[in-house]
């Protein structure tokens, strides 16, 4: 990680690792059962493209048909190094810092797979479902399971958590991934999402934030073709 600049993680970034369940209010608001992965210790992992990624200066793009599109707030975790078979005790060492992300979610689709037992990646992985704020470096950070992480639609508070409650640590989540995924330098794991989650329409704007560290702030829009020159 030394000399290496993590400033542009989105554009060194492979992928993108989002870990769901992981908070005990947001399965139950939700109406979740826990999983017998989960009561075997074993997180629910799902991926999204990197084209999932949008900064601040850019919109939240409502997929084609969304009714319902949901925001999560997450502590991302940005690795630094490349990680493989990761032991838990020493999982830390490749954690270069981390910044605030929204995990968006097209609900409606969502249920659709659950129902059908098919993968997520469509309602979770469209263009602009995962936006994310600035670089936080780790040493920024002195515990990581003490941050505050907050979610404002319209200026309305909708989620105000901790990361303290995460029922898998970020050791633990880097050590059980690795076991099965390679990380690369940039690529992000999303940690899990409080309870408050609720749905926005075109026109709203989201703020997330971790604690006083790192706030962001997105338009939810619709896609605009960018205008073709006429010849």
């Amino acid at each position: 990680m030394s000399g290496r600049s993590f400033e542009k993680f989105a554009e060194l970034a492979s992928k993108i690792i989002a870990v769901g369940k992981n908070y005990a209010d947001h399965i139950k608001e939700m109406g979740y059962a826990a999983t017998s992965a989960t009561k075997k210790g074993e997180p629910l992992i799902f991926m999204k493209p990197t084209s999932a990624f949008v900064k601040e200066g850019s919109k939240i793009e409502i997929p084609p048909g969304c009714a319902n599109l949901h925001h999560e707030v997450e502590l991302g975790v940005v690795i630094g190094r490349l990680a493989k078979k990761v032991r838990e005790e020493e999982a830390m060492q490749y954690v270069a810092g981390y910044t605030v992300a929204l995990d968006m979610t097209d609900r409606d689709l969502q249920a659709t797979a659950k129902k059908n037992g098919t993968p997520w990646t469509i309602p979770k992985g469209f263009d602009t479902s995962c936006p994310v704020g600035s670089f936080i470096p780790k040493k920024a950070v002195p515990d990581p399971h003490a941050l505050r992480i907050w979610c404002k639609v319209n200026g309305e508070t909708r989620q105000d958590g901790t990361t303290s409650d995460m029922i898998f640590s970020i050791p633990f989540l880097i050590s059980y991934i690795t076991n099965y995924i390679t990380l690369y330098p940039g690529d992000v794991v999303l940690t899990g999402t409080p309870a408050g989650v609720s749905g926005v329409k075109e026109g709203d704007v989201i703020e997330a934030g971790i604690g006083d560290l790192s706030k962001v702030r997105f338009e939810v829009g619709t896609y605009e073709a960018p205008a073709q020159e006429n010849n």
